[in-house]
């Protein structure tokens, strides 16, 4: 299996004006500069889906897109689903009211979105034990339902000498680790976010 088209939906500032949820999403949430759209454009293989920015907290929305996998199926040729891009955490350059509003939203969509089925955690595989990232841990484990999973993927690993990375792999035996300049491990990402959506419509 392999996506195939990477399409932009929408864009919703909260789960009032987001889309309808008629489709299994995988939210992708990390800290600022964590390199997320980074990893949805080399996931998706499309350079300019997810819009990337030098200035931590740039993206202040949550963005929908549309994702279609190949399958080697003749009945079942093609399956769907959506991911969603949610605003960084832990921005700094944002005023503080700004800042209670995007809590909000975030955690509102998060909390009540009927149709998450996946949380993709993303974690800066340099720094994997700040309270912001512990935090977050722990907020999803209290509100994740039974049909949800929770998806720890280690960025930047390129950037990690090869001990500290075999470190980190003893450490986080379930995590997924990524390297988006060598494109490294997204088919493992793939394969854990499709395993769970899918499950036996796996061909």
């Amino acid at each position: 299996m392999k996506i195939v088209e990477a399409t932009f939906l929408t864009s919703a500032q909260s789960i009032n004006d987001s889309p309808t949820p008629n489709m299994a999403e995988v939210a992708f949430l990390g800290r600022s500069n964590v390199g997320k759209s980074s990893l949805l454009n080399t996931l998706t293989n499309r350079k300019g889906l997810a819009k990337s920015s030098s200035t931590p907290g740039k993206t202040q929305l949550i963005n929908y897109f549309d994702i279609k996998f190949k399958t080697q199926s003749e009945e079942l040729p093609y399956l769907f689903a959506r991911f969603v891009d949610l605003p960084g955490f832990g921005y700094a350059k944002v005023s503080k009211g700004l800042k209670k509003d995007w809590n909000k939203n975030l955690t509102g969509y998060l909390e009540e979105r009927p149709c998450l089925q996946v949380f993709v955690h993303l974690i800066d595989s340099r720094h994997t034990t700040l309270d912001i990232d512990k935090n977050v841990d722990e907020f999803l484990d209290l509100i994740k339902r039974g049909d949800q999973k929770i998806i720890h993927a280690f960025t930047k690993t390129d950037k990690l000498k090869q001990n500290d990375l075999a470190k980190l792999k003893r450490a986080y035996p379930e995590g997924i680790f990524i390297s988006n300049l060598k494109k490294r491990g997204m088919m493992d990402l793939q394969n854990a976010i499709t395993e769970h959506l899918f499950g036996n419509q796996i061909f």
